[in-house]
């Protein structure tokens, strides 16, 4: 049952084998929706991306990359974004009794609403790899694909 799907634009990263198996896009697609796991709990998501990552970089080119990708694009949305906003709200609560601190609240509440956005955007990518597609997040994307190249030449 290892159905095999031709990719349109040669896999992922560059020099990637060009055939993608059942597996490895449900495992890339699963390794995007660990994001979830972010709804219940801070860090669940970006440690089950980071241990699909571990079991399959060896394995799968594919699914190694995704969940790299997941696991950066993660600790950036969700635990970079929380800290942020966590600082701007201490000193949004210590500009307030200057009254100048109001006008960062609504900052503070954009903020919040990055994470929400993030998962979105991941389920996005769940698809797109689903589909065995080659899915990168803007800019994260990019840049993951061309370390992952350069580790994994290093490493031949």
């Amino acid at each position: 049952m290892s159905e095999e799907l031709q990719t349109t634009s040669g896999n992922t990263p560059e020099g990637a084998a060009d055939r993608v198996t059942t597996e490895e896009r449900q495992w890339a697609m699963l390794a995007h929706l660990t994001i979830l796991l972010n709804l219940v709990s801070l860090i669940g998501g970006p440690l089950a991306a980071l241990v699909i990552y571990v079991v399959y970089r060896e394995r799968s080119r594919y699914v190694a990359f995704h969940a790299l990708q997941s696991l950066v694009f993660q600790l950036i949305s969700w635990l970079g974004v929380a800290l942020v906003a966590v600082v701007l709200a201490i000193v949004a609560s210590i500009l307030s009794l200057f009254f100048i601190g109001l006008f960062l609240w609504p900052f503070v509440c954009f903020l919040a609403l990055v994470p929400l956005a993030a998962v979105g955007y991941s389920i996005v990518a769940a698809v797109a790899c689903s589909r065995g597609e080659d899915f990168r997040y803007w800019v994260i994307g990019d840049w993951i694909a061309s370390t992952f190249v350069e580790a994994t030449d290093e490493g031949s």
